[in-house]
């Protein structure tokens, strides 16, 4: 492992960026509105002559994951993965391709539809922090409505040089642990007909009245029963765990001893970060400024610019003690320079979603970076940057 300073690389706000900025103060008192507006963006980009985006298939930024137990290898058009809150439905995957995506996470789904929170707002912008505040509480059509849509585009997804996971979570408000088991095997076992690789989130505030992270004994039973279904498949689809970006040193060891036991291929560090301890993120704002987003008072989970400190120490961290697992960073990635930082750190690849609420053709201004970043140390794509 490469070990070397933390830089939160900054970029310059351009034009797009400006607009950007405008469109967010029109809409200021209707951020889902401005959250929901995205996948439009996304279709029609090619067709908008001041977006003219479309999908870039060169092979320049082609992303290969592969894994030593021999799982279905993942192949990204590059190492930018949406993650998982952007698209809850599954619907018109291809369309991100289009604005610079190279794979997306769907969902996160459970095993029935979810209204989700029904309190508004449930989303808050952080202005001077470049930071989102959300409690959407897993909104979503259920895993095999979404499943069955994954499975009819995937080919299609393919040629536009998308990898397509699916994120899965325990049904909110489950108290039973037997009953709690049951629905996340089941969500997972429809999950696994479609998806490249199945995400289980075990760190949403969202997810029921405990975090899965924070109860070793119930993940253990969790991740041995679907390791143990994945592993009588004749296709090996990769399992990946996210874990939340909260974890203290010890927490995160006992958490990552258990999934290496349990042969889970990789995790996705990390989440939404409790807002209730924002006070220990580098951030302008403070936890009263945030508005309230649920009627019990809950201001949900942080993502954005701030989180990028905290999940670059927890992956080097990661990287240190269980080099064999594969990992895909997210929080606070903003900018190519980032990317290339984490890959330097061995990370396969990167998600994110905050940053384009924030800058303009975020995953395609990020792919032109870090091309840029590998040439500057002497790459000429990151095949050569792999010595592949």
């Amino acid at each position: 492992m490469v070990n070397f300073k933390c830089i939160n690389h900054e970029y310059y706000l351009l034009k797009g960026d400006k607009i950007l900025a405008l469109i967010r103060r029109i809409f200021h008192k209707y951020p889902e509105f401005r959250h929901n507006s995205f996948k439009y963006a996304a279709r029609f980009a090619p067709w908008i002559p001041f977006l003219g985006a479309r999908a870039d298939l060169s092979k320049n930024l082609k992303r290969v994951i592969t894994f030593p137990d021999h799982s279905n290898s993942l192949y990204l058009g590059n190492p930018i993965i949406l993650a998982a809150g952007a698209n809850k439905t599954a619907k018109r995957i291809m369309d991100y391709s289009n604005i610079g995506f190279g794979g997306i996470c769907v969902g996160t789904a459970t095993r029935h539809f979810r209204e989700g929170n029904t309190h508004r707002p449930r989303i808050g912008f952080l202005e001077h922090d470049r930071a989102i505040h959300n409690s959407m509480g897993l909104n979503n059509e259920g895993i095999e409505v979404i499943s069955k849509r994954v499975d009819d585009q995937l080919i299609q997804a393919h040629k536009k040089g998308l990898c397509v996971g699916v994120s899965i979570a325990e049904t909110p408000g489950l108290t039973d642990p037997d009953e709690k088991l049951k629905d996340i095997i089941e969500s997972f076992s429809i999950a696994y007909k479609s998806a490249d690789y199945i995400e289980i989130n075990v760190s949403c505030p969202n997810t029921g009245e405990d975090r899965i992270d924070l109860d070793t004994n119930f993940a253990e039973k969790v991740f041995s029963q679907i390791m143990e279904f994945r592993n009588t498949r004749g296709l090996r689809k990769a399992v990946y765990a996210k874990l939340s970006p909260d974890l203290s040193e010890r927490q995160l060891m006992v958490m990552m001893d258990m999934l290496v036991r349990n042969g889970v291929n990789g995790v996705v560090l990390g989440n939404t970060f409790p807002t209730a301890q924002i006070s220990a993120l580098p951030m302008r704002a403070q936890y009263e400024d945030l508005i309230p987003l649920r009627a019990d008072g809950n201001k949900g989970g942080l993502s954005g610019r701030p989180l990028y400190e905290n999940m670059f120490w927890t992956v080097s961290y990661v990287k240190k003690h269980y080099p064999s697992i594969s990992i895909m960073a997210c929080g606070g990635i903003d900018h190519g320079y980032k990317i290339y930082d984490l890959l330097k750190l061995g990370v396969d690849a990167v998600q994110c979603y905050s940053v384009v609420a924030f800058r303009w053709m975020a995953a395609h201004a990020m792919r032109k970076e870090l091309q840029e970043a590998l040439i500057a140390n002497g790459y000429k794509n990151l095949s050569d940057f792999y010595g592949e």
